[in-house]
């Protein structure tokens, strides 16, 4: 980064956008201020800038402990992408060869690296203690924090080495980061990475672009899912289940209704696994049917729908999975299909677990009904279970509050409940107040003679499902809390019981019944002023993806090409103001993109308010060039690969157009370390005395042990050294 430039302008110079995000300014100079800092912040609240943006600023290495290979590897290439040097950010994990590692140290050793992301059992290794003792470490960030925590709903035992480990490596500010946290669980984390007075940074719930909505289940749930894939073609969507067996039923089903689809769970190979979520990311697919194995660490920002097929055993689940939807803060759009069939199903798995894991699986599964059967704005409800208060009426985007059902006055009802709940001592569930209002003589009341209670009955005029309303809707008003820490027992508030001295109109609206409810589709959110152009863009940012193996929105997000196509950018410099576009990118992608708008806007007489003159750059030139360079200084073609976004058999075609073009190169290094000399011998005197260099001749005369990649390895020798 350039001397003196303020944070921001290092944040347009990188990131290519104007303003910070909620607390992210304030988290970043806490950070460069060298104090520790703890950041709860929701998915596709900006987390991991908090962390890039300080460390490209920096002195030094950022030492960034995450737990998700796929989420490194995405991290990196992002990086990568709005750098002009490729050595900028690197990864260590299981995953990498000695030469690879070796590559890693070497660019932090001479001060390119800025982040080195690290799985937590690589830090604990010896080899890299010692190494990392030699670097200067800017800060550590440790991301999914809640790993450390046993109260964390993904607890990882080798997240309590971290500590340790810091010290021996040395001392540097701290910065912890989770998307979901109760105050127990964030307490643990402070003290376990010895930061307890680390300032605290806690970002809103609320994701405004969101739109909730919960449908009826049917027997007809597939043909309402193809139904709705169909009237939102080509737009990226995550539909979750709860079985292995539903997740391939439904994507089969898909697939042989023309959807691209593919479906991905724990049972099926890694390898499978990788190759879809890829396929995923680079928009070959564009529905993932998967069970909750898939999400952690998918940084894909422009997923517009997220199912669920089945009821969610948490509203904490729910939240994080559709926290996927919508993350550039475009259309997203999160859709639950729900039948109280799901929750007996539910409740049958919990059987044969020990008797409080059941109660707290229960209490779990009570919230996300209340969820689905309330007819409150689903984002109030939603926020109120992460203990943040929702002031507006209406949001306007979620199903209840764009077909609101009537109010009706229960202040009265509430008061009785609130009689109840003293009287038995607010020492139980709201089940149990609901069944003494109701006159229910259940096993459970009669032992605890509660049925002699003059209050007793007093509300039998009215169902089960309204007192649900009454009290989940006093609970979101702030009357009465859900004692959590203490199996779920009802209690009345220091308001609730001012309430009952002074009482004031108390309106609820009455649960949904799914029956009959039948909810109309939610308005897209997303336009665009030039469509022509827009598709235009949207194809060729496709080709690039293809061309350079990343995915579409590493090259631009959606809101970029949006804007595109509104300004018209036709010079490097004016794409450099469009959002999300910093120098870097416009760089290394933008030339194709200014020459494409600047042919629409003279083929279509479109006005602009300036006219300057295209330049040209050869891309592809320079990517050869960095290639033969990378060769010249004997790193691995692997990490040259890597490097370049490309698929190493990519890789080779164009080290083969290189070869073939006339220039000589040297990659003996590599073939002496990954094919035996006999191979090598072997395919070298076959291209010597074969009449032509076809690959497909190749592999039918030579032995069947030598796979295609050693062919082409050796033809690209052997054309060097005696065609150049």
């Amino acid at each position: 980064m350039k001397k003196n430039m303020t944070l921001q302008q290092a944040l347009k110079y990188y990131f290519g956008f104007d303003s910070f995000k909620g607390d992210q300014e304030a988290i970043i100079q806490n950070l460069l201020d060298k104090k520790d800092t703890f950041v709860l912040m929701p998915t596709g609240g900006g987390k991991s800038l908090c962390y890039q943006l300080p460390a490209l600023v920096m002195e030094g290495t950022a030492i960034v402990i995450s737990p998700l290979i796929a989420l490194m590897k995405n991290q990196v290439d992002a990086i990568k992408h709005i750098c002009e040097n490729d050595n900028v950010a690197h990864f260590i994990n299981s995953s990498l060869n000695k030469t690879s590692i070796q590559q890693v140290k070497n660019d932090i050793t001479a001060g390119y690296t800025k982040l080195l992301y690290v799985a937590p059992e690589s830090l604990t290794k010896l080899e890299y203690v010692e190494f990392l003792k030699s670097v200067k470490i800017s800060f550590y960030a440790i991301d999914e924090a809640h790993c450390i925590s046993e109260w964390g709903h993904d607890f990882r035992p080798e997240y309590r080495r971290i500590r340790p480990i810091m010290e021996e490596i040395g001392k540097a500010p701290i910065i912890a980061l989770t998307a979901t946290a109760t105050d127990k669980v964030r307490t643990d984390i402070k003290k376990n990475l010895g930061m307890p007075d680390a300032t605290e940074f806690k970002a809103s719930f609320n994701r405004p672009n969101l739109y909730y909505e919960v449908r009826q289940k049917t027997k007809d749930i597939d043909k309402d899912i193809i139904k709705y894939i169909k009237a939102h073609p080509g737009k990226s969507g995550i539909i979750y289940c709860l079985s292995r067996k539903k997740v391939e039923e439904l994507a089969a089903n898909l697939k042989a209704n023309d959807i691209k689809a593919a479906p991905y769970h724990a049972g099926m190979e890694s390898a499978v696994r990788s190759a879809t979520q890829d396929d995923f990311l680079m928009e070959r697919i564009d529905v993932i049917v998967a069970t909750i194995a898939f999400g952690m660490g998918i940084d894909k920002p422009d997923v517009r729908f997220v199912m669920h097929y089945d009821i969610p055993k948490s509203l904490e689940g729910y939240y994080q999975e559709t926290g996927r939807a919508g993350r550039d803060g475009g259309e997203g759009r999160c859709i639950a299909f729900y039948t109280r069939k799901d929750l007996q199903k539910l409740e049958k798995f919990m059987e044969g677990k020990p008797i409080a894991e059941q109660d707290i699986g229960r209490q779990l599964l009570k919230e996300t009904a209340n969820y689905c059967e309330s007819s409150v704005c689903r984002r109030k409800l939603l926020l109120h279970y992460f203990g943040e208060n929702y002031p507006e009426e209406n949001c306007n985007n979620c199903d209840n509050c764009k077909h609101p059902k009537k109010k009706i006055d229960a202040t009265q009802e509430l008061l009785l409940a609130m009689k109840v709940i003293e009287a038995i001592k607010e020492n139980f569930k709201t089940e149990y107040v609901s069944d003494i209002l109701r006159g229910v003589e259940t096993e459970f009341i009669l032992s605890h003679k509660h049925e002699k209670l003059s209050l007793f009955g007093k509300g039998s005029d009215h169902e089960a499902s309204f007192w649900s309303a009454v009290l989940n809707q006093a609970m979101i008003e702030g009357y009465l809390r859900k004692d959590v820490e203490n199996y779920g027992l009802i209690k009345i508030t220091p308001e609730g019981k001012q309430f009952m001295k002074n009482p004031s109109t108390f309106n609820i609206v009455e649960d949904n019944e799914f029956d009959d409810v039948v909810i109309d589709d939610a308005p897209d959110t997303i336009g665009s002023v030039d469509e022509t152009i827009h598709k235009m863009l949207l194809d060729l940012r496709k080709k690039l993806s293809k061309k350079y193996n990343v995915p579409p929105y590493v090259i631009f997000q959606d809101p970029s090409i949006e804007a595109m196509t509104t300004y018209y950018p036709i010079t490097l410099e004016e794409l450099q103001n469009i959002p999300g576009v910093g120098a870097g990118k416009a760089k290394r992608y933008g030339q194709e993109f200014v020459d494409l708008i600047k042919r629409h806007c003279e083929e279509n007489g479109i006005e602009r308010p300036t006219d300057m003159r295209v330049r040209t750059v050869a891309n592809k030139s320079l990517q050869k060039i960095s290639i033969i360079q990378s060769i010249d200084r004997q790193v691995s073609l692997d990490d040259i690969a890597l490097a370049k976004g490309i698929e190493f058999d990519e890789l080779l075609d164009e080290i083969e157009a290189i070869v073939y073009s006339g220039t000589k190169i040297n990659i003996d290094y590599f073939i002496e370390a990954e094919i035996d000399e006999d191979k090598v011998d072997e395919i070298y005197d076959y291209f010597r005395e074969s009449e032509t260099d076809s690959l497909e001749e190749a592999i039918e005369n030579l032995d069947d042990d030598i796979t295609e990649e050693e062919i082409r390895l050796v033809r690209i020798k052997f054309i060097s050294d005696l065609a150049n």
